[in-house]
């Protein structure tokens, strides 16, 4: 059961501010508030979907195809696409999802040595 008191949730609703990046009727990308790389950009479906694997199981082909290009021209409005960025999403309290939205980071801006970003 999708949590409506989310903050991600509140976000899309307006009731917590967020540094945006991208906004549509669908998706929306914002700057994450705890970064782990110069350049640290959440981007969220707007539907109600708890995590990657709900969203691939729920949401349409179109809306999954429309979300991920989304995300590409998200990191090439921010000139990601020359340098590189990496591109993670965490599904479940054992991957580390802590927000029961699903999202993915787009990370960059500096190199990230191994699976994760590390300081």
């Amino acid at each position: 059961m999708y949590d409506k008191t989310n903050i991600f949730a509140k976000i899309i609703r307006g009731e917590i501010p967020a540094k945006k990046v991208y906004e549509d009727d669908n998706v929306l990308a914002f700057h994450d508030i705890s970064p782990a790389c110069p350049v640290h950009i959440l981007v969220i479906p707007k539907g109600e979907y708890e995590s990657f694997d709900d969203f691939a199981a729920q949401a349409s082909a179109d809306d999954i195809a429309y979300f991920f290009k989304t995300v590409q021209q998200i990191a090439n409005q921010q000139n990601l696409q020359h340098e590189g960025y990496r591109i993670l999403s965490n599904h479940g309290s054992n991957a580390g999802q802590t927000v029961p939205h699903f999202h993915l980071h787009i990370l960059a801006g500096k190199k990230i040595a191994g699976l994760v970003p590390t300081e």
